[in-house]
Formats: structure tokens, sequence, C-alpha cells
């Protein structure tokens, strides 16, 4: 089977650029973060990943935000016998096949420059957040429940309810509810 592994940060951004005109039997298709593996689509792809197939990815930035997350896919689908192809560098790992030493300093040299782009970006919001906070221009998020409610959530938690359900109760996601007990 051809998979196509298309990915994007945000809901808000578009995928029509990515593997344009590249056939396929199944797209998997994500708008979510790459900062680590743990994205749905991805996984899935990688459970149905069999020997003999092949993974089309428009750019090495779509697989992976860093390196060793990129280096341990690209292991993982080549060790399943399948061939990952990078449409933007124009690269290829074979599974199955020795790998080109050359190929493999590419990939790490460009998943680098794909890790340092992610540090930079995220070292300019804070940089950004940080001087709109000393202008007074940002206050954060707004808050999604009232005091009365981070109250009741408080005391939840203080009887053992666990925080999945919480959360649930809430409307309101797990990492908002360990927000608010910290506070």
């Amino acid at each position: 089977m051809i998979f196509n592994y298309i990915r994007v940060s945000t809901i808000g951004q578009n995928t029509d650029r990515q593997l344009i005109n590249v056939a396929c039997d199944r797209v998997y298709e994500e708008k979510i973060s790459g900062k680590d593996t743990n994205r749905p689509e991805l996984q899935a792809m990688l459970s149905n990943i069999r020997s003999g197939d092949v993974v089309n990815v428009h750019s090495m930035d779509r697989l992976a935000r860093n390196t060793r997350d990129l280096l341990n896919l690209v292991e993982e689908i080549t060790s399943k016998g399948a061939t990952i192809v990078f449409h933007k560098e124009n690269l290829t790992f074979k599974g199955n096949e020795k790998q080109d030493p050359y190929q493999k300093m590419m990939m790490t040299m460009l998943g680098a420059v794909a890790e340092l782009e992610r540090a930079i970006i995220l070292e300019r919001q804070r940089e950004g957040i940080a001087i709109a906070k000393s202008k007074g221009k940002y206050k954060g998020g707004k808050n999604k429940l009232s005091d009365e409610q981070v109250s009741e959530l408080n005391n939840l938690h203080k009887q053992g309810v666990a925080i999945s359900q919480i959360a649930k109760q809430f409307k309101i996601t797990r990492p908002t509810v360990y927000s608010y007990l910290k506070s």
C-alpha cells in the first residue's frame, strides 16, 4: 500500500500544498503540532505499515520537529520493510536495504534545522509575550471557569475524583484542570 502522511500544526492552516498529485491508497492527515509523536493519525499509520509499503511525506518537518523523533520514525518505518519518501528533500529510505550514510547524514542535518526552527519560533513567541505583558497588553487566556467553579473543581480533586472526570464535568481539558489546581 501507498500511504501519504500530511500534517500542519493548527486547524487554521491548510494542507493543500502538500503531496500534490502524489497518488496513494490512503491519506493520513493531521492538524496538530509535530512537537512529539503522540499524534493519532501518525500512530494509526505506523500500526498499519507492512513490508513493501511506501510512505510519502511532503517534507521532514511534517513528520517530526526534532531530530530524535525523525530518526526514530524513519527507523521504525524502514525496520518494518517499508519505504519512506521525503519529496521536498528528495530523500528515500528503503526498508530491508543498507542505508546510504550520506542520505542519513542529510536527514540528520535537515532534522536538526527543523528542530532549530521550532526552538526559534518558540523563543520569539516567549519574547513577544514577555514584552506584551510588560506593557500590560497581554493578560493570557480568559478564565474558562468562575471562582465558584474553581472552588468546586478543587473540592472534587480533594475528594479523589479523577482528573479526566473533572475535565469532562467542566468541559475543559485535563491540562486546564491541572493549571487550576496549581493556582
